[in-house]
């Protein structure tokens, strides 16, 4: 975990959407197998390489030790549900509707997802939750509307210019949603601190400072996760769509939109979460 590629490889694990249709014994064992590992009890026979196969903090939060509810866990964004959301934010021509609705729904699951996955170590009331949704979706909801009438607007642009800008609005809506999300669901951890470990995991105290280089991680990971898959797909079905195979045949613009995002979705989830460790030092 302490560099970018093996960070990389543990959370190509954590998003494996085989995890989802772990049954509860299976959860059980693999459980107890990591915690004979940690104690040095491992029964007879078992390799370093079987323990490692073992994947239960994809299901099991750490801070509360309590199954993670499936379609919130992060292996719960890559199947047909989660990435339809992303071709339904960058269909062109949207109405004011569709865009209103599509927003709405991506902010619904990210927050359900961030309250799942979020660092319990010390409760938050439900209020912080509610607020921090609100705003994600107030936000993205308003930028998203205000850009598409702007663009509209904008006398200069041809038809072809103007349909190619609106495929890149749904970025800088969510990334500032998901900023907005961040803020408002954690920030009284910058007023009271978040606990601190010594090298043996004992907790010695609050910190503010951790708290606020924390904050700006995880504000800077929510930025850079909907780029790839928010900026990329624009700029390849863009290309795409000029070839002859999609101009001869537009009923494949869909699917084949909806492949691209599912790629961009699989690579930038992994990458935009390792680019910093779970636990820091300061």
């Amino acid at each position: 975990q302490t560099s970018f590629y093996g960070r990389f490889r543990h959370f190509l694990d954590i998003i494996d959407p085989r995890t989802l249709f772990v049954t509860e014994s299976r959860l059980k064992e693999a459980v107890q197998l990591l915690e004979d590992y940690k104690h040095g009890t491992l029964p007879p026979g078992v390799t370093n390489k079987e323990v490692r196969g073992e994947n239960s903090s994809a299901i099991i939060h750490p801070d509360t030790n309590e199954t993670i509810f499936m379609p919130f866990r992060m292996s719960g964004t890559l199947p047909p549900a989660r990435f339809s959301w992303v071709v339904g934010l960058l269909l062109p021509n949207q109405t004011l509707a569709s865009t209103v609705f599509w927003q709405w729904l991506n902010q619904s699951h990210n927050a359900c997802v961030n309250y799942a996955n979020r660092n319990a170590s010390k409760p938050s009331p439900t209020s912080k939750f509610i607020q921090g949704y609100l705003g994600a979706v107030i936000s993205a909801v308003s930028i998203a509307v205000g850009l598409n009438v702007l663009i509209q607007r904008a006398n200069k642009f041809t038809p072809a210019t103007r349909l190619l800008i609106q495929r890149f609005v749904p970025f800088p809506a969510v990334a500032s949603a998901n900023i907005c999300n961040v803020v408002l669901m954690r920030h009284t951890e910058l007023e009271e601190g978040i606990d601190v470990l010594d090298n043996n995991g004992n907790i010695v105290g609050s910190s503010r400072v951790a708290a606020k280089h924390a904050l700006l991680e995880t504000a800077l990971t929510r930025v850079v996760l909907p780029m790839p898959i928010l900026v990329l797909p624009p700029v390849i079905m863009s290309v795409l769509e000029k070839t002859s195979l999609l101009r001869s045949r537009p009923r494949l613009v869909l699917p084949v939109q909806s492949l691209v995002c599912l790629a961009a979705f699989g690579l930038a989830l992994p990458l935009a979460i390792s680019l910093f460790p779970q636990m820091s030092e300061v």
